[in-house]
C-alpha cells in the first residue's frame, strides 16, 4: 500500500504543539483517548503511521512527563476484553505499565474509577500494591454530570484522594473507553487549584481528525471503529460559532462541552480559554497526511474490515443487531461491498469448490492471503491442520520458492504433537492449529535447511491481508496479529459444535 503519512513530520509538529500548550500552566493534565501503544487502527488508515507513534512522542518529552492509568472497576468485574490482544483490561493495565517503562516513561500510579468495593477489583488492587504500584480509588462523583456546584465541591471531586505528581505534564490514559480519564483529570484540576496551582486540561484524541472533511473516509472509518459506542461525527457548532471555521468532532464531545466548560470555569474561577471542544484538543495528525488518495483507500479498506469484525461480534453475541446494521449503513454510505476487500473473493471461491467436491451442504473453511507483491494464495482445512496453518505454510513456501510438493514438516514431528493433543491432553479436536504448526516448523528448522529458509520468510508476512470463510479461534486470531497479518472472517462457524471444535 502506498505511503500516505509522514511519521517524522507528525512527531515534530505534535511535540511542539503540546509544549506550547503546557507553557500556559504550572501543570497540564493531558487526557489520551484511543490507544497509547499499538494503535493498529491509526496504522491501517494512515499508511506510514507508526503504531507506537504516540508513545515515541511522549518518550521525546520524557523528562517532562509522568503517566497515570485509569481503569473502571466495572470493566474489571465483568472481565472486559481488549479485542486486539484478547486480554482483560486488568491484564492490559499490567502490560501497559511494562511497555511504558520499556520506553523509559515514569508511571505514577493506577486509578481505579467508580470503585465500590467490588471483589475482583479489590484483588487487582492488592496485586498492584504488592508489586509496588501506587493505587488510588475514586468513587462515583456526587452530582455528576449536571449538578456543577456539587461536583466542584468537597462532596464531589473533593472526596477523591489527590494524586501526588511532580512533572509539568501528566498523561492520563486507560486500556479503553469509559475508564474515567476525564473525571480523573478534572478531579486533579480541582485539587491543584485548592493548593493554589494553575493547572490546565487538554485532550489528545487522534480521531476524528478535526481538520479533515466530515465525510472523508478517514473520519468515517472512525465511526466504523466505534459502532458499539454509537459515536457520530459532526461539525463542531461551538467552533464554527466562535471562529467561523469548520472543524470535525464527535457527538459525545460536543454534547458534554457546555457542562465541561462550566466545571472548568467553576474550578478555576475564571472564564475558560476554550471556546469549543476542538479547542481542547492538541491533535495534529491531520498535518502528517502527505497523500490524501492513499489515506482514502486505506480508510475504505478499514471500513470493510470493521464490517466483518462487527458481523463476527454479532454472531458471537457480543453486540446487538442494531450495531451490525449501523456498520452496514456505513458501508452503503461509501458504496462499499465486502468483495472490495481483494482476499474475500478468492477465499469464498476456494470454499465453494471444496463444498462442491465434498457433495456436502456444510461450510468448508478456507483462507486467502494477499502477499505484499499482490500475489493471492489460499489454504484449506484438512484432517491434519486447519486452514490458517495451511495458508501460512503455502505463503512461506511461495516466498522461499519451495515446491508445493515438498513437505516442510516431517510426519515424525507432527504425529507426536497430534498424539499429545488428542490422546494425552484429551482434546477432541486433533487438527493442528496455526501456532502448533509453526512450533513444529521451528523444530524441523533445526535440522532441515529447507524448513529454516521457510521460517525466515515469516517476517515477510507483516502487512499482508487475509480472509477466512469461517470465524477464527481466538488463538489463531492472535497468531495472525503477532505475525502482522490483517485478517477478517465471514460470520460463519466452522462446525455446529457449541463448545468443541470438530
Amino acid at each position: 500500500m502506498k505511503i500516505g503519512f509522514d511519521h517524522e513530520k507528525y512527531l515534530e509538529e505534535q511535540s511542539k504543539y503540546i509544549l506550547e500548550r503546557v507553557n500556559n500552566y504550572d501543570k497540564l493534565y493531558l487526557e489520551f483517548g484511543g490507544k497509547l501503544l499499538f494503535d493498529l487502527h491509526a496504522k491501517r488508515v494512515l499508511p506510514g503511521f507508526d503504531e507506537n507513534a504516540k508513545v515515541k512522542l511522549l518518550q521525546k518529552l520524557k523528562e517532562k512527563i509522568e503517566v497515570v492509568i485509569c481503569v473502571y472497576a466495572g470493566d474489571i468485574e465483568r472481565n472486559k476484553i481488549r479485542g486486539d490482544f484478547g486480554i482483560t483490561y486488568d491484564m492490559d493495565t499490567l502490560r501497559l505499565i511494562d511497555d511504558l517503562r520499556a520506553y523509559e516513561l515514569d508511571v505514577n500510579s493506577v486509578v481505579i474509577t467508580r470503585y465500590d468495593g467490588q471483589p475482583a477489583t479489590t484483588v487487582f488492587i492488592n496485586k498492584l500494591e504488592r508489586r509496588g504500584i501506587k493505587v488510588y480509588t475514586h468513587r462515583t462523583t456526587k452530582g455528576y454530570p449536571t449538578d456543577v456546584d456539587t461536583i466542584v465541591s468537597d462532596e464531589g471531586y473533593g472526596k477523591n484522594p489527590y494524586i501526588e505528581t511532580t512533572k509539568p505534564i501528566v498523561v492520563v490514559t486507560a486500556p479503553g473507553p469509559g475508564s474515567g480519564k476525564l473525571a480523573t483529570c478534572l478531579s486533579q484540576l480541582y485539587h491543584e487549584y485548592k493548593r493554589g496551582k494553575a493547572a490546565g486540561y487538554s485532550k489528545f484524541e487522534t480521531f476524528p481528525v478535526w481538520n479533515v472533511p466530515l465525510k472523508h473516509p478517514l473520519n468515517i472509518a472512525y465511526e466504523a471503529a466505534t459502532v458499539d459506542l454509537k459515536d457520530a461525527n459532526m461539525i463542531d457548532p461551538f467552533h464554527l460559532d466562535a471562529y467561523n471555521e469548520v472543524a470535525v468532532n464527535y457527538n459525545r464531545d460536543v454534547e458534554t462541552f457546555p457542562v465541561l466548560k462550566r466545571i472548568i470555569e467553576k474550578i478555576t474561577g475564571t472564564e475558560s480559554v476554550y471556546k469549543s471542544p476542538t479547542d481542547m484538543g492538541v491533535n495534529r495528525v491531520g498535518f502528517g497526511i502527505i497523500d490524501d488518495e492513499a489515506v482514502k483507500e486505506a480508510s475504505k479498506q478499514e471500513i470493510i474490515r470493521r464490517y466483518f469484525k462487527t458481523g463476527c461480534e454479532y454472531k458471537k453475541g457480543y453486540v446487538e443487531k442494531e450495531t451490525f446494521e449501523r456498520s452496514k449503513l456505513i458501508m452503503e454510505e461509501l458504496k462499499l461491498r465486502p468483495e472490495d476487500r481483494t482476499v474475500v473473493g478468492p477465499a469464498r471461491e476456494r470454499s465453494a469448490k471444496l463444498k462442491e467436491v465434498s457433495n456436502k451442504n456444510e461450510v468448508r473453511p478456507a483462507v486467502a492471503i494477499e502477499l505484499n507483491n499482490g500475489t493471492i494464495l489460499t489454504g484449506k482445512s484438512s484432517e491434519l491442520m486447519d486452514a490458517t496453518a495451511a495458508v501460512i505454510l503455502n505463503a512461506v513456501k511461495y516466498l522461499a520458492s519451495i515446491s508445493d510438493e515438498i513437505y516442510l514438516i516431517s510426519p515424525v514431528i507432527l504425529e507426536p504433537i497430534r498424539s499429545l493433543k488428542s490422546k494425552t491432553l484429551g482434546n477432541r479436536n486433533g487438527v493442528l492449529d496455526c501456532e502448533e504448526i509453526l512450533i513444529a516448523l521451528s523444530i524441523c528448522a533445526a535440522t532441515n535447511p529447507t524448513a529454516q529458509v521457510a521460517m525466515e520468510k515469516l517476517s515477510m508476512l507483516k502487512g499482508c491481508q487475509a480472509h477466512s470463510t469461517t470465524i477464527l479461534s481466538s488463538n489463531d486470531e492472535q497468531i495472525f496479529n503477532k505475525l502482522g497479518i490483517d485478517i477478517t472472517s465471514d460470520p460463519e462457524y466452522a462446525t455446529e459444535s457449541l463448545y468443541y471444535n470438530a
